[in-house]
């Protein structure tokens, strides 16, 4: 008895010593891009690299967002970054990401929830079709769009790049939010309609509350793909407005590639991308169908 407790004892110790190990080496290269963030830029290029010694100065953070992290402000035109400051090119990516993220969510549960419950004459035919729509690559439509916005006037617009990343976020969201709506149980929606509930009233009421947790996984993938979409932004926009992917490839110049600034930005970048997370993270970890039903 003894020895098992000792070899439960110590499987237990290597599980938990390999979890951290795995943990740390996806880690360690966030960790190392956060540090470039804050070194004087003759130690970004040392060999072997500093890990942990290494000088803090925070004078990228001041050249690419404007604020001293001493409390002053230092506004001056980038070094090869052009005429324009960081924090309106990550302001121009939050409004981008949050309300196409909302559009494509949106349009993509009462979608989704169609397919789910209501049956039509080739509906498997249809929903290939939306998968398939998401498997073509960007570059063979970028060319098309950009004519397209240039007749409507949406060209370096917000509302022009709201609407192309909520079309390229809509296949995936409708696929997955309809595979949530499948795992709950049809019985539930007949239970209600022979009750005379409304079909609207089903959905406002009863589905759509037990599947708010695939809503909030869904709407983090397109956050996360409205974040660090790159080809539609530099096809549609010229001046008016920049995403963070775009405005980083202005730090690869002629001369060289300024990684001290590139990562500054990078880690300014993951803030927003890290609070959406947290909003909803309550119910991004919640039990879906299971759960729901247990209550």
């Amino acid at each position: 008895m003894q020895n098992q407790t000792i070899h439960s004892n110590g499987y237990r110790v290597l599980r938990a010593l390999a979890a951290w190990l795995v943990v740390a080496i996806f880690a360690f290269p966030i960790w190392y891009w956060f540090t470039i963030a804050f070194r004087v830029e003759r130690e970004i290029f040392e060999l072997p690299p500093l890990i942990f010694d290494f000088t803090f100065s925070g004078k990228s953070f001041e050249e690419v967002f404007g604020i001293s992290l001493g409390g002053t402000s230092n506004l001056r035109p980038l070094a090869g970054g052009g005429n324009f400051y960081m924090l309106p090119r990550l302001w121009d990516s939050i409004i981008i990401a949050v309300f196409s993220t909302a559009l494509a969510v949106t349009i993509a549960t009462f979608a989704a929830y169609a397919l789910s419950r209501m049956r039509f004459d080739g509906q498997h035919h249809f929903v290939f079709w939306v998968l398939s729509t998401r498997m073509m690559p960007p570059v063979a439509v970028a060319i098309p769009m950009f004519f397209i916005y240039k007749q409507f006037g949406l060209l370096d617009t917000y509302t022009g790049v709201i609407i192309v990343h909520a079309l390229m976020n809509l296949p995936l969201a409708v696929l997955l939010l309809k595979s949530f709506f499948d795992d709950i149980p049809v019985e539930i929606d007949e239970a209600a309609l022979i009750d005379g509930a409304s079909r609207w009233l089903i959905f406002r009421r009863i589905v759509a509350p037990m599947a708010i947790g695939g809503v909030a996984a869904t709407a983090v993938l397109c956050f996360i793909f409205s974040w660090t979409e790159f080809l539609f932004v530099l096809t549609l926009t010229q001046t008016g407005l920049k995403t963070i992917p775009v405005v980083s490839s202005t730090f690869v110049t002629s001369t060289g590639t300024a990684w001290g600034k590139m990562a500054a930005l990078g880690v300014g970048a993951m803030v927003p991308a890290f609070i959406f997370i947290l909003l909803v993270q309550k119910n991004l970890v919640r039990g879906l169908t299971l759960g729901s039903l247990k209550q």
